[in-house]
This record gives structure tokens, C-alpha cells and sequence, in this order.
């Protein structure tokens, strides 16, 4: 059985684009026939062609600049002169990044300049082979950043192309120089911790004999949370000067002189030693970003507790002058299993991951962390949430393995450029270099777990999710389960609440013998929200499956998180690709026996915010099956009642998010209808007892419609297993999402102690005072279904003297009796034996 889709593997000879805008996605089709191409061919004999010299992403009057020309063969004659693909693609957005133009030969006279964004210019230069090679920058921001080249030192800029600023810490460690045993860097001075310091690079990296290495620090400066709030990487002085470029430097560091060593935060830069001293976006190696211990003055290393607890303290005055962000951040999942399923809003802190080993440094006692993956809208903070082994949270009240918020996002956030918005960088100035101060260097870490307590989960909605797979068969937000099986594209989500558009393209399954059968599948999926990027996923012509960035296959080789516009792409090591929106919507798309199986997860504020295949998302299933023209029909209606409720969801050419760049697509979607009506599948298959495959089918499908449905369409018993997976997938899914009741985070009384820490629906927890106080209020307290504690807040009393007078007298009046008891006994026993 052949698994998926048949495609013809024709080049095309038609071309679709978009609006010039580049986002709006509005196609048009132009049939470039034999015609057509020889008319072109014509213009440009005749000299009329166009270029793409400043104009690439464009399509011209007898041309195309976009990335799709390509395989549609309609480029202008020199898209590949003007339209720059390089390698490496991205790198740090500390700059220092050599990469190669690959499609364009450069003269070895050119005086070669890139610019970056407009305004910010690197040397270029030829290498002995012609090639030409650009230098990335230093960036305050991450995500794809246009570039220009200049051949004419900077007069004109005609070719262009784009660079992938990614996170320091997101780019490879092979990248980077390596801090030997970083954790002796960042503690160097405090007891028991000197001696040598060595870090190592790769030699190759650098052009250069002989190297030297800097030291940079970062700070940001101006009024807090204001237009003149600037962040700025500053070189403070040289460590090594012409050292040979073997890859390795060992050192015994010392307090830094003058004002250099206040600075507690920053960076190591490796250069050719041709470079003068801190000059800007030059070739070079960075180290990762850290506490600077090895260099902090004698005051430090003389008594590394007092200084940093100065420094805590000096941190504690500060946040009382800035706002408190705490109360716009998202609240936590109240379960690991919520916080592992919400993947629209949460994303997995590499820092302390479970399917890594669960290596909590910095939260012991997790077993697993994740992050918000969105900054707060007005102060650009983050969140994080810690979970242990029975699955509950972790708070910072209850244990310094707690998750603590973050007032700049570690990821940044958009608009970016300014404070506390720069990626890695603010986080770490605001939230990781306090926690040196606080919890590491000296012992105050409740300072730090005052400023950053955890959230709890007394707010968390947990979002709705929707599934289609198989043969496809749908699940909406409000658990209403249907199988349609038409033939064409169709929207499957769109909301007024953020332009949010889903849409989803079927096609014909095939039997091995290359026939159709009589049943569709989901290949390719492609998603928008406002002016984001469009994503589409789909399954190309040898059924692997193939991202799409605004039509260009970006590859993933070098970065599998992708910082992009209004969204972030995450692809898995096994192509699992999950689109998480800025509104925290989540799309996750997977192969799946030659079908895609489709997951939207949507926030509770797009309630009755929804239309399309999946309903209207409002907790009432009675309502999903709503057509286009906003009129509904029953939940009982036949499987042929369906398929029209389906066919009503077609899209048209002029909201189409699909990129059309095969003459299959092009003749298939393009030019045909975007519903074929005249593709009737099976609506309900006949189960025959003479069927062979009956036997296994039920062995493979058990009482899951769905698989055996898709076994007797398909003929496929692998199809019918992915489905059952997909289904069993998506049950759990929504198990895991069921909303949770926490009634908060409960103290011990003062003068006692409490015997759990979990606050969930059901959870009692029991309350026991110190020797010397007595209990009053109640001794256990219950999480009701209301949300409320049971009984009374817990006091311990001091035991008065009156009442000890009380309690010695009773103890003693006790063993008194007890005494005289005994004697008693005694004497009866006495007179016995005499």
C-alpha cells in the first residue's frame, strides 16, 4: 500500500505570488504557456526585461524576483546575480560571524560593504578562491534581519538577501569559545575556588596567526522602563595580547584594574590581532555570557558573602522603584502534564528538562521547568514554571527550587533594540546576576524569592484543542467528532479575535497500484495571525515533510527555533513542527502515515471567536457544524449532510495562505476547484465478513471508528494504525487540558509546620505546632471544589504559664495516681505470699 499522496514530478510552467506586501497572502495565477514564455523571451531579446537589482521578493512586469521562480522557471535573468543565498544562514546576534555569498562572483577589485537593516555596515571581502564573505553584526535583536551588498564601497546596495539573528545560547557550543568548567569561572574567588582559568576555540574559525582576547561587559543605562532606556555591549580592556591561535588559553586571572572590575556581567571576544582594540563587527570567536567572578575586585575576593550581600541589598532597594510585573504575567499550569500539553503558550526551559534527565541546577528538586513563551505585552517579563515528581508545582515559598519570574523575558520580545527587551542579555542583568548576588554568592536568597515569587495556577485556563487526522476525520474545541473526506482546500480555524486564519489542503489517497481510492488526507497546512509570517506545512512530491517561511523552505540544519515575525517555529529532530502565535495559539503538524495529523490549541479568549471546520469554539458542540453563511444544522445530520457543511468551507485564490509552485498545485488547486464536487468518497464503508483484512483490522483497531474506517478507504492497515495513534493522541491531549481547581498556596503557621505542599482540588493538608505553642484555628484544612480552604486559618500560641502550671500539675497528678496504683499492687501482692 503506497502510504500518502501520488503527485506528477513535471516542472511547472505557471507561476502564483502574492500581494508585494509579502504577508497578505493574495494569490494570482499566470499561465505561463509556450506562449507566454516565448512572448517573454521576445521582451527581454528586445531588451525590455526586467532586474532584480534592489527588487528580489518582487514580481515584475516580465519576470519574477521571489524564491518561487525557481521552480516555476520564470526568474528574471539575473535573479541569481541580485537575490543572495548564503551560508551559514544565521549566527549570534553578537556578530562576529563570517558567511559566504554561494550564487553571486564578486570581482577581486570590488570594494565590498554589507549593510544590514538599512544602517549598519561591515567590511566584505574576497577570499583567494573569489568568493565574496560578509561579517554579521552585532544585534540587539533576533529573527531574519535583510542585508544589501555593495560592490562600489557603499555607493549602491543592489543585492540583497537575509540573516538569521539568533539568541546566544540558541546558537551551537561548536560556535563559541568554551569556558573550561564555566561553573569555576562564575565562582572564582569565593572559598575553596582559584587557581588556572582556560578557555578553548576553534582554531580554524579565525584567518589569524595570532589572536587576542577581550573583555566585554553590558549594561543598560537611562531611566528605567522610558525612551531613553538604552542597552549597550562595551569593551572594557584586553585580557591577552598576540597569543598564538592554537584553540586554548589558560590563565591565572586577577581583580581587574580601575572601574573595569564593577563590572559583574559580561563576555570574552577572541579577534585577529591585525583588529584594533574593541573595534566593531570584526571576525570573531564570543565566549557565553556570564557572572564575571574571575575579575571583580579584591573587596570580592577578601569576603566574597559581604560584597555580594551588599550587592543583594543594593538589588532589593532598585526593584522597589520599578513596577511590578508580576501581575501581568500569565499564571502557571497547575499540572506538569497541563504545562507539557499547553505548547501555544509554554515551551520547554532547557535548563531543567525531563527528557533530558531532569538536570535542575538552578530548581532542585524539579523535575521539569517551562517557560512562557511570550513576554507580558507592557514590561516585556517572563515566566517560569517548575514542577516535581508527583507532577504539582514547585513554589519559591515552599522551596528554593521554585520557579521564579523573570522581569526581562530570557527570549526578549518584540519590538526588541531596547531594555528589557534584548534577547538573553536584559533576563540576565535583571533576574540572573541577582541571583549570583542573592542565592549563589552569599546566603540571602530570600531577598531574591521576595522580588520573584512563584506564580500559582488559580488563574490558569488551560486552551482548547482541535485534531484532524486520517482519512480526516475531525475533533473539534467542543468534542464534536466527524469524518469529512472532500477533495480541495478549506478553512479549518479563522477568528475575528486576531485574524488567526488555519487552513488546510486533502488530496487523494492511492492504493499501491497508483489507482485513487475513494478517501483524502490532509497534505499541507498553512497558517496566519495578523501580519505574521505565513507558515506552511506540507508533504512535497517523495512525501517528506517540508516547512515553508513566506513561501522559501528555510532548513532547519542549523537552527531547529526560529525567532520569526509574530510567531516562533520549533521543529523536532523527527520533523514534529509546532507554530506558536503571539496571541499564545498553538498549531502542531506531524507526518503520520502519509497524512498530516493536525493540533490547534486556542486560549479561552478566543471563545466565540471561531468559525470554519472546527466550529465555533464555545463549549457547546450543538453549533459546530455552523456553514459559511453563519447557518447551522443538527449534530445528527447524515455523513452526506456533513460533506456539504464541509464544502462550504472552501477557500478562494484570493484568501489563500497555499503557495502554488508546481504545475500539480497549480492544475489541482490553483486552477480547479477549490472544493471538487465531483469527488464523492466513501461516507460509510461497508464492513464485509468475507473482507481478508477484516480479521487484522479489527486486531489493529479494536472499537476505534475512526482506524477502521481508514483501514477499509485505504486498504491500508498502517494508515489505520497512524489514525488510532492520532485519536489515542488527541484524547490524551484533552485529558491532560481538563481544567484543574487550586485553592492557593497555604503558609504554615508561624511557629509550626505544615505536612504537604499541594494545593490542588482534594488535597488536605495537616498543621503542627513547635513544642511550647498550642494549635488554634484548624489542624487540617481540605481544597473544595470552590476553589476555598476548609476551616480556619492556623495560629500557634505560646503556651501560657498558667496553662504549663495546668498541664505539669495534670502530668504530675497522672503519675502520682500511677505511683499509688503501684504501690497498691504491691502490697496485695505482698500480703499473698505471706
Amino acid at each position: 500500500m503506497k502510504k500518502g499522496f501520488s503527485q506528477p514530478s513535471t516542472k511547472t510552467t505557471t507561476i502564483s505570488y502574492p500581494e508585494s506586501s509579502g504577508q497578505n497572502m493574495k494569490f494570482v495565477g499566470l499561465n505561463v504557456s509556450f506562449f507566454i514564455l516565448s512572448t517573454l523571451t521576445a521582451l527581454w531579446d528586445a531588451g525590455a526585461q526586467d532586474s532584480c537589482a534592489h527588487r528580489c521578493g518582487e514580481l515584475l512586469g516580465t519576470c519574477s524576483c521571489q524564491v518561487t521562480c525557481q521552480s516555476l522557471g520564470i526568474c528574471c535573468p539575473d535573479y541569481k546575480e541580485f537575490c543572495l543565498q548564503i551560508s551559514p544562514y544565521s549566527g549570534s546576534l553578537l556578530g562576529g560571524k563570517d558567511f559566504l555569498i554561494n550564487n553571486t562572483a564578486f570581482d577581486a577589485s570590488s570594494g565590498l560593504k554589507c549593510r544590514f537593516k538599512k544602517k549598519i555596515i561591515t567590511s566584505g571581502y574576497i577570499d583567494k578562491d573569489g568568493k565574496a564573505h560578509c561579517i554579521s553584526p552585532l544585534l540587539y535583536e533576533t529573527g531574519f534581519i535583510p542585508f544589501e551588498v555593495s560592490t562600489d564601497d557603499g555607493l549602491t546596495f543592489p543585492y540583497s538577501g537575509t540573516w538569521l539573528s539568533v539568541h546566544h545560547n540558541k546558537v551551537s557550543d561548536e560556535e563559541k569559545c568554551t569556558l573550561v568548567n564555566e561553573t569555576k569561572w562564575q565562582y572564582y574567588g569565593t572559598p575553596n575556588t582559584g587557581g588556572n582559568l582556560t578557555l578553548t576555540w576553534t582554531h580554524q574559525t579565525l584567518a589569524a596567526t595570532q589572536v587576542n582576547i577581550e573583555v566585554w561587559g553590558y549594561q543598560e543605562t537611562g531611566d528605567s522602563y522610558s525612551e531613553n532606556w538604552m542597552a549597550e555591549w562595551k569593551y572594557l580592556y584586553t585580557l591577552a595580547r598576540e597569543i598564538p591561535n592554537t584553540g586554548k588559553y589558560s590563565f591565572v586571572p586577577v581583580p581587574a584594574k580601575g572601574n573595569y572590575s564593577t563590572w559583574d556581567y559580561g563576555i570574552l571576544r577572541i579577534i585577529p590581532n591585525s583588529y584594533s582594540d574593541g573595534q566593531s563587527n570584526i571576525p570573531s570567536i564570543w565566549s557565553s555570557d556570564h557572572a564575571l567572578a574571575w575579575h571583580l575586585e579584591k573587596d570580592f575576593r577578601n569576603d566574597p558573602n559581604a560584597w555580594a550581600t551588599a550587592k543583594c541589598i543594593e538589588w532589593d532597594r532598585k526593584e522597589d522603584l520599578l513596577p511590578n510585573f508580576i501581575e501581568e504575567i500569565i499564571d502557571c499550569p497547575c499540572t506538569l502534564a497541563q504545562a507539557r500539553a499547553d505548547t501555544g503558550r509554554f515551551h520547554t526551559d532547557y535548563g531543567c528538562d525531563i527528557e533530558k534527565g531532569s538536570v535542575c541546577t538552578y530548581h532542585p528538586g524539579a523535575v521539569h521547568c517551562v517557560r512562557g513563551i511570550q513576554a507580558s505585552p507592557k514590561y516585556g517579563a517572563g515566566q517560569q514554571c517548575c514542577y516535581g515528581s508527583t507532577g504539582t508545582q514547585i513554589l519559591t515559598h515552599d522551596s528554593t527550587g521554585g520557579s521564579t519570574p523573570d522581569r526581562g523575558h530570557d527570549w526578549g520580545s518584540p519590538p526588541f533594540l531596547k531594555p528589557p527587551r534584548i534577547p538573553g542579555f536584559s533576563h540576565w542583568l535583571y533576574d540572573v546576576i541577582s541571583f549570583y548576588y542573592c542565592c549563589l554568592w552569599s546566603d540571602n536568597c530570600d531577598f531574591y524569592m521576595k522580588r520573584r515569587p512563584s506564580s500559582d495556577c488559580r488563574t490558569y485556563r488551560p486552551p482548547r484543542a482541535a485534531s484532524a487526522f486520517g482519512d480526516p476525520h475531525f475533533l473539534t474545541f467542543d468534542g464534536l467528532n466527524f469524518t469529512f473526506n472532500g477533495l480541495g482546500e478549506y478553512t479549518l480555524v479563522e477568528s475575528d479575535l486576531t485574524s488567526l486564519r488555519v487552513q488546510g489542503r486533502t488530496q487523494q489517497a492511492h492504493f499501491s497500484n497508483g489507482t485513487g481510492a475513494r478517501g483524502t488526507g490532509l497534505s499541507a497546512v498553512a497558517m496566519q495571525e495578523n501580519n505574521s509570517d505565513v507558515i506552511e506545512v506540507r508533504y512535497s512530491e517523495d512525501l517528506h515533510l517540508e516547512v515553508l517561511l513566506n513561501q522559501r523552505v528555510p532548513s532547519f540544519s542549523e537552527q531547529t527555533w526560529m525567532d520569526l515575525k509574530g510567531l516562533f517555529l520549533y521543529s523536532t529532530p523527527d520533523q514534529n513542527i509546532t507554530v506558536m502565535f503571539s496571541s499564545g495559539s498553538g498549531v502542531e503538524i506531524r507526518g503520520s502515515g502519509g497524512f498530516l495529523t493536525l493540533t490547534i490549541l486556542l486560549p479561552e479568549k478566543f471563545m466565540n471567536h471561531t468559525w470554519g471546520l472546527f466550529g465555533v469554539m464555545n463549549g457547546n458542540p450543538e453549533d459546530d457544524y455552523t456553514f459559511k453563511n453563519k447557518t447551522t444544522m443538527s449534530v445528527h445530520a447524515s455523513p452526506q449532510q456533513v460533506f456539504e457543511f464541509g464544502a462550504s468551507w472552501a477557500i478562494k485564490n484570493g484568501t489563500s495562505l497555499f503557495t502554488y509552485d508546481t504545475e500539480f498545485l497549480l492544475d489541482s488547486f490553483f486552477y480547479g476547484d477549490k472544493h471538487n464536487a465531483s469527488f464523492l468518497p466513501v461516507f460509510s464503508p461497508h464492513e464485509d465478513p468475507a473482507d481478508p483484512l477484516l480479521e487484522e483490522m479489527a486486531s489493529r483497531c479494536g472499537s476505534d471508528p475512526f482506524c477502521r474506517f481508514d483501514v477499509l478507504t485505504t486498504r491500508s492497515l498502517q494508515v489505520g494504525s497512524s489514525t488510532r495513534l492520532s485519536h489515542q493522541n488527541h484524547k490524551l491531549l484533552v485529558e491532560h487540558l481538563e481544567p484543574v481547581i487550586s485553592c492557593g498556596w497555604l503558609d504554615h503557621p508561624t511557629n509550626g509546620r505544615k505536612n504537604a505542599t499541594n494545593y490542588l482540588l482534594g488535597s488536605v493538608i495537616n498543621f503542627t505546632c513547635n513544642e511550647g505553642y498550642e494549635l488554634t484555628g484548624s489542624q487540617e484544612r481540605t481544597c473544595q471544589a470552590s476553589g476555598a480552604w476548609s476551616g480556619d486559618t492556623p495560629q500557634c500560641s505560646p503556651v501560657t504559664a498558667i496553662k504549663q502550671v495546668i498541664v505539669i500539675g495534670s502530668i504530675f497528678g497522672i503519675v502520682g495516681l500511677a505511683v499509688l496504683g503501684r504501690l497498691g499492687y504491691l502490697c496485695r501482692k505482698e500480703s499473698v505470699h505471706r
